[in-house]
């Protein structure tokens, strides 16, 4: 019963995890929909913003009509020329009448003024180096200036045209506090000007206090009282001084409304997330007892299948995947009692790898190549042996010296292929491939010398004579599937590397040396091994010579 509890407390508890989880992600909700009232209150300062940029480039285009106007009008010039006050200023003022708000100066060759309306502080404070020296030249210019010319020194646009004959006309318009109140009404921006180093210039009177701080390219809201505006500011040429210093127009927007809407979507995203957790909760509840009893059978089953009872699950009957996870395991049972009969049959057969490879499914018919490495081994005049010893003896002495040797194959990780009448056939790397299949295959052929050796000791103390062995390993390429007919098949490597193998043990009576390796077998396990190199020997369907090694012993 405890364990129950503890299956649907967990049930539970993963039913309020993801009631937690769902609450936290409000706070990621939040920030969404602040980045989604930002960007869209963004795009609609950025619309302002152009129409703006329009209106500045319009006035712009203004002044330069003006300056042209009034440098083309002959009159004006001859009142320039002959330094006649009265008639500029007659003429100044008629064009004021036409361009209100533009200040004028009218300049005579040597850089005298002679006549002028607005710009109070006359020629002496217009940037001489800049817009005058090069219309007095004779070269059209215009371009922001700092200073302006009036008293108040407010930032001012100038164009200035020279005049044929000589002199030049100077027109300019203030970026006045009226100025950026009747544009910002126009596009619906409260603006700000802030000069090259961040200083505050002039403002509309709506503007939010501390917007002109904001970094250009990072919008920003404003919040203030029950108001929030999103601020960022821009620039243009007509706002870049000649000597290449920018002066910032800051634009801010009321998104109240915006906000209101957008908060009223999270308002209503919170109540359906607490709706929503309640019933699952309820849900869950009912949900985690019913799943917590099924399991509790299914448990109580594998419990039973581990101590080799093959019991079935009873009772679930719940209509989904549980119901179908205990129809599983009772199928499951009724597997693993045919395998158990088939693995008990089979093991008497073939090897236990080969058995469990073959009844996993994984040999496909037709073969697979794969690099292994391949033991043969073999009793040296075993005719002889057998000739002197009748057949149940005979028998016996197979018996108890295959024994041996197999046991030694099998914990070098070996699989016995075949028994070849006194000889064995061992693969290492086949059905399953695995790291150091060759060097295991020479420290099984390390071992079996060893067990003969004990073999022989006991064989001796019986009577009888010693037991000589020849092995020869090799490492290469295999085909390994199942080979015979439809009804008899049997499973097993077959290839030039098998028969090469076979030849290395052919050849150790007469190479004298016991346990003989190829090269290739050779290059992989020779740091671990002592070996010494015999000779090369020609193998029978191979044009070239194989290099053969005898296994000394291993390595510390």
């Amino acid at each position: 019963m405890f364990r129950l509890r503890t299956v649907r407390r967990k049930l539970l508890s993963l039913v309020g995890l993801s009631i937690v989880v769902t609450l936290a992600m409000l706070p990621v909700l939040y920030w969404l929909l602040h980045e989604q009232l930002l960007a869209e209150a963004n795009d609609r300062v950025k619309n302002a913003r152009r129409a703006y940029t329009m209106e500045l480039d319009d006035r712009t285009k203004t002044l330069q009509m003006a300056a042209t106007l009034m440098a083309s009008d002959g009159d004006v010039a001859h009142a320039i020329h002959t330094g006649d006050h009265d008639a500029a200023n007659h003429e100044t003022q008629d064009f004021a009448k036409q361009f209100p708000e533009i200040d004028v100066l009218l300049i005579d060759a040597e850089g005298k003024e002679v006549s002028r309306i607005g710009c109070d502080g006359g020629t002496e404070v217009v940037d001489a180096k800049g817009v005058v020296k090069d219309a007095l030249a004779g070269k059209p210019a215009e371009g922001m200036s700092g200073r302006g010319c009036a008293k108040e020194r407010l930032p001012t646009y100038f164009v200035a045209r020279p005049v044929p004959g000589g002199g030049a006309i100077v027109v300019g318009r203030e970026f006045t506090k009226d100025r950026l109140e009747r544009s910002g009404h126009k596009v619906g921006l409260e603006l700000a000007l802030v000069d090259p180093k961040g200083v505050l210039v002039n403002k509309t009177d709506h503007f939010p206090a501390g917007g002109e701080k904001v970094v250009p390219n990072d919008p920003m809201l404003i919040t203030i009282g029950s108001s929030t505006y999103v601020v960022e500011p821009f620039t243009s040429d007509k706002l870049t001084t000649r000597k290449g210093n920018k002066y910032w127009l800051v634009a801010a927007r009321d998104v109240t409304h915006v906000r209101g809407a957008i908060y009223r979507d999270l308002a209503i995203a919170l109540a359906f997330v607490v709706a929503a957790a309640l019933i699952a909760a309820a849900v869950g509840f009912r949900v985690a007892d019913i799943m917590a009893n099924a399991l509790k059978r299914v448990s109580d089953a594998l419990k039973r299948l581990e101590q080799q009872e093959y019991v079935k699950v009873m009772g679930v009957t719940t209509g989904d995947e549980l119901e179908d996870l205990a129809d599983g395991f009772n199928t499951m049972v009724e597997g693993l009692q045919e395998r158990d009969k088939l693995k008990t049959t089979f093991g008497k057969y073939m090897t236990e790898a080969v058995m469990d490879h073959l009844l996993a499914g994984k040999v496909q018919l037709g073969g697979e190549s794969l690099t292994a490495t391949i033991l043969f081994s073999d009793i040296r005049s075993f005719t002889s042996i057998s000739e002197k010893m009748d057949a149940k003896a005979l028998l016996s002495l197979l018996n108890e010296y295959f024994t041996e040797m197999v046991d030694v194959v099998i914990k070098e990780d070996g699989v016995v292929d075949k028994y070849i009448g006194d000889a064995i056939m061992a693969v290492f790397g086949a059905p399953v491939m695995k790291a150091d299949d060759a060097f295991h295959a020479v420290r099984a052929a390390v071992g079996m010398r060893k067990a003969l050796a004990a073999l022989n000791e006991k064989l001796v103390a019986r009577g009888m004579s010693a037991i000589k062995t020849g092995i020869g390993i090799h490492t290469g390429e295999v085909v390994a599937g199942n080979i015979g007919s439809e009804k008899r098949m049997e499973y097993t490597v077959i290839g030039d590397a098998v028969n090469l193998a076979s030849r290395l043990e052919s050849s150790t009576k007469e190479l004298g040396a016991p346990v003989l390796i190829s090269q290739d077998t050779y290059d992989l396990v020779k740091d671990r091994i002592e070996a010494r190199a015999v000779k090369e020997i020609t193998v029978k369907g191979r044009e070239q010579p194989v290099m053969t090694y005898e296994v000394l012993g291993l390595k510390p």
